[in-house]
């Protein structure tokens, strides 16, 4: 018995030490250094010489992938808040959302500077030309008003409910980024990694979707 009450009793400590952690003070400093690491790492190794034979892919490439991490990480929150019992995981979205948003930037930046020499109007024939790449273009569109209103000001001018209405964009970004990562790796038969990511949506989503009144109702009459 004694063993069964500790083990139950240890998931517990671990998500209160998590949500104290969390509401530290210095809990965001910390989190903001970690999400940098991957643009220092990436700055670091064009520094060095150190991305490979093709420098230019592998930073357009990885700042698109650390985009839908980030997206997948924001999207995560609200499950991991309700499911863990862990209100303070709310506190951490909203800078995860800025750096979704600032890794998208930077995508869009190595792509239009590598890629394309920072030639407008070539871009802009681009976007018209090749699907992913406006699908592209069209979530960080979408992606552009969410983070200009990530402040509090913005929630207060706009009104909460207006502001939540506007901020469910990111689901359309996070499907939209997906399927421009699958357009970008069907030319190469590989997807594997869209696979992945495509299921960490999907269960993201799905859980909201499961939350829905509709589902609420299914869920009594079958129970």
């Amino acid at each position: 018995m004694a063993v069964s009450v500790h083990t139950s009793a240890t998931p517990r400590r671990m998500v209160g030490a998590l949500q104290r952690g969390l509401l530290h003070r210095a809990a965001k400093p910390v989190l903001f250094l970690a999400c940098l690491l991957p643009f220092v790492w990436l700055f670091h190794g064009a520094a060095t010489d150190a991305l490979g034979a093709n420098p230019q892919e592998a930073l357009i490439r990885a700042t698109g992938d650390w985009t839908l991490r980030f997206l997948c990480l924001v999207l995560a929150v609200t499950p991991l808040r309700v499911g863990l019992g862990m209100p303070a995981l709310a506190r951490v979205r909203r800078m995860l959302g800025l750096f979704a948003y600032f890794y998208a930037m930077l995508h869009l930046l190595s792509y239009s500077g590598f890629d394309m020499g920072f030639d407008l109007a070539d871009i802009g024939a681009d976007i018209v030309k090749r699907p992913f790449i406006l699908v592209g273009f069209t979530a960080w569109l979408l992606l552009t008003p969410l983070a200009l209103t990530s402040f509090n000001r913005a929630i207060k001018a706009l009104g909460a409910k207006r502001w939540q209405t506007l901020h469910r964009l990111v689901y359309a970004v996070a499907g939209l980024g997906v399927l421009h990562f699958f357009w970008m790796r069907a030319g190469k038969n590989n997807f594997t990694e869209v696979a992945v990511y495509a299921g960490v949506l999907a269960v993201l989503l799905g859980w909201r979707l499961w939350r829905l009144p509709f589902f609420g109702r299914f869920k009594r009459v079958a129970s």
